[in-house]
């Protein structure tokens, strides 16, 4: 696939109405670690990794807009508990990241968090599979991952997601946001790796349908769809949470090669 010149979408209106940055950090909880990933000169991402055991899959996770890494310490165990080790990084300017956040930084910037964390991962004797998953804004990250460094990951995740590009083409010539738009679908469609929809049935800002069609338009042949009953945006994870953990744990189970199969 031709590579898409993405920069136009940096433009600081659009950066403005597209970003929520939110600073917030925490004690590192007993068992985590936290990390520093250099992305650029004198800007480094916060990051916090929650490990279970070096044989197990590993869930690289993007959050959120609005959310931060440390937000998800009460939650980091839960992966956990299905097996997974979780490493979630926070965006430049959110968390205790230095930078300012723009998209294609956003993208650049998750290939740079893959090459750190694997290196680490390798450092320190860690040799399960690896997961990406991304979750509304999050997305982004995973889909660029998922094509981009597709040899180098087992399977993606995508929650609450769908190929939009939103806020980020606001002020721009239609036609020209359409394109930008089409080629991003076409981005998104074109994963060939293991992939795995999760999506609320009652999504106020990302319509079900939309990931439906996602999923049906993705040309892996390996994918599934859980659509959760009743779960919105926001609170799918809690709405469906035994749903939500299973689908996981069954997805890392069956492409990770490891453990238990189904």
């Amino acid at each position: 696939m031709a590579a898409v010149d993405y920069s136009v979408l940096d433009n600081p209106r659009a950066s403005g109405m597209s970003f929520y940055p939110q600073r917030h950090w925490t004690e590192t909880p007993v068992g985590a670690v936290d990390c520093a990933i250099t992305v650029d000169d004198g800007v480094q991402l916060s990051a916090r990794f929650f490990p279970v055991g070096r044989e197990n899959p590993t869930v690289l996770f993007f959050y959120g807009n609005g959310e931060t890494a440390a937000g998800y310490d009460s939650i980091a165990p839960l992966y956990n508990r299905v097996g997974a080790n979780f490493f979630v990084a926070d965006y430049r300017g959110y968390g205790a990241s230095g930078g300012s956040p723009a998209f294609t930084l956003m993208l650049s910037d998750a290939v740079k968090v893959l090459d750190w964390l694997q290196s680490t991962l390798g450092e320190n004797d860690f040799t399960g599979p690896m997961f990406v998953m991304g979750r509304s804004m999050g997305r982004h990250s995973a889909f660029e991952l998922a094509v981009e460094a597709a040899d180098r990951i087992d399977g993606v995740i995508i929650e609450s997601g769908r190929p939009n590009l939103a806020r980020f083409t606001i002020g721009m010539d239609e036609s020209e946001a359409q394109a930008l738009e089409d080629a991003y679908h076409a981005k998104a469609h074109s994963i060939s790796i293991p992939t795995l929809v999760i999506h609320g049935e009652q999504d106020e800002l990302a319509p079900v349908q939309d990931a439906m069609s996602m999923h049906e338009n993705i040309v892996s042949e390996e994918k599934r769809l859980l659509v959760i009953p009743g779960a919105g945006h926001n609170d799918l994870m809690y709405v469906g949470i035994r749903q939500y953990f299973e689908a996981i744990r069954r997805f890392v189970v069956q492409y990770g090669g490891v453990g238990e199969r189904e």
